[in-house]
């Protein structure tokens, strides 16, 4: 075992052990965040292509079906159900395997996949960084139907626990122009929160479901977003990005069509709206392309909550 390799599987440990944590003592938000933050790490590297990984195809498969109990927890700790669906007891069984995953060499025990059928892209990658203008202009899906399935429920998370003297934010996703709206399929807004001027992610990403409905040139979501720190612990030049996705069928992944973000000076309640710019996204804010002269924006709304 290389050393690069023996330091992944021990912040892998360190990371699993903290969720756990978390959930056995109620700490439930941060176990979401814990779990949620793994399993995407687990996701790509089942994923990678790369040859100079000493994983095998099988172990990869294992780590994605561990990824993939992550986020069962992580759902189950969502729930309002009484019955959870996957238990905590449940989760810590994959504890000794994913330490020992190199030498693993027994049956799985969950009937699990290891990855979703359709590839998402984790926050601002971009598998083809060609701007496809000719999707702007047409192509397929025009005639698909004026509402989406509710098939995906994406990762929201729920309000943090309130505390004197700080500012809690919510912001409601209304809808998003774009000249080809009604060309996107099963599209939905990957909420990047507090990324200082480095690109560094300070809170856990969130997905919000598939879109609700289309109408002329808008895509409407109307979802809120919990932000999941205090405004007042936001880092100077911290920043929200908000990254369009939408799957393609030919491709075969979920792709990001533009992106938004909202700067710290620009919390403020009521209405707002920003504009789109080009893939890809652009954390640093250094290199930015509208995505179209036509007066098309991200609308969103924001409610401040202090005790």
């Amino acid at each position: 075992m290389s050393e690069v390799t023996r330091s992944l599987l021990q912040r892998w440990g360190a990371s699993f052990r903290r969720g756990a944590d978390f959930d056995s003592w109620g700490q439930l938000v941060e176990a979401i965040d814990e779990y949620q933050i793994l399993a995407r790490h687990l996701q790509k590297e089942a994923q990678a292509q790369h040859n100079n990984s000493e994983f095998t195809e099988e172990q990869k498969k294992t780590i994605g079906k561990i990824a993939t109990c992550l986020e069962l927890r992580s759902a189950a700790l969502q729930s309002t159900q009484s019955q959870e669906e996957f238990k905590l007891e449940d989760l810590k069984k994959l504890e000794p395997i994913l330490k020992n995953i190199l030498t693993y060499n027994k049956e799985f025990p969950f009937d699990v996949q290891p990855v979703p059928l359709r590839r998402i892209l984790a926050p601002g990658e971009e598998e083809n960084l060609e701007f496809e203008e000719d999707e702007e202009e047409g192509g397929a899906g025009a005639g698909s139907p004026d509402s989406f399935p509710a098939r995906v429920p994406g990762t929201l998370l729920p309000r943090l626990p309130s505390e004197p003297g700080m500012t809690l934010l919510t912001i409601r996703i209304e809808k998003i122009g774009l000249k080809d709206a009604g060309q996107c399929i099963d599209p939905y807004i990957t909420v990047i929160f507090s990324l200082d001027l480095n690109g560094i992610d300070l809170t856990p990403v969130q997905d919000t479901p598939v879109a609700s409905r289309k109408e002329d040139t808008y895509v409407h979501f109307n979802v809120d977003i919990e932000l999941q720190k205090h405004v007042e612990k936001l880092t100077k030049g911290a920043a929200i990005f908000f990254e369009f996705k939408h799957y393609k069928p030919k491709k075969r992944f979920t792709s990001t069509k533009c992106f938004a973000f909202m700067e710290m000076d620009e919390i403020k309640p009521g209405p707002i709206v920003i504009e789109l710019y080009k893939k890809p996204t652009d954390f640093k804010r250094k290199k930015l392309q509208l995505l179209t002269k036509k007066p098309l924006y991200l609308h969103l709304h924001q409610t401040l909550h202090k005790e």
